[in-house]
């Protein structure tokens, strides 16, 4: 038991860049809140926008869509897919990688991300491949 902590509440302002492409908003963090082993952010998917092919080194990933209909491409070369809406939980392995894609034209997607990485940028690497030659690059 713990009885010197405080509890902290974060409210994001506004949106910050990250590696995937998308609008993040920072909610709980190492840097924001003092978090040692977990992240959880909003990730605004903007209409027909997609995010930078990606995947997390070394931590999993879960997710709770709450606008929206997405479709993730996944796996190597990205060749498999998954269409997920509103009110789905998503579990991405670590490792894996995936490229969420918006599939609406006119609204945003939300999605509730949680890591179990306090710094889960830091985490983020981009994944190139080559649909052709069936092996990342």
């Amino acid at each position: 038991m713990n009885l010197e902590q405080d509890i902290i509440t974060v409210r994001p302002a506004e949106t910050v860049d990250t590696i995937q492409r998308l609008p993040n908003f920072v909610g709980i963090s190492e840097q924001t809140a003092g978090a040692q082993g977990l992240s959880m952010n909003l990730v605004v998917i903007p209409p027909g926008a997609k995010a930078e092919p990606h995947y997390h080194d070394g931590y999993e990933t879960a997710i709770y869509l709450l606008e929206g209909r997405v479709e993730t491409f996944y796996g190597e070369n990205l060749a498999k897919s998954v269409v997920n809406q509103k009110g789905d939980f998503i579990f991405i392995p670590n490792g894996v990688p995936h490229q969420p894609v918006n599939l609406s034209q006119t609204e945003a997607a939300l999605a509730l991300v949680a890591r179990n990485d306090p710094n889960e940028q830091e985490s983020v690497q981009v994944y190139r491949f080559s649909p052709g030659l069936g092996a990342a690059l």
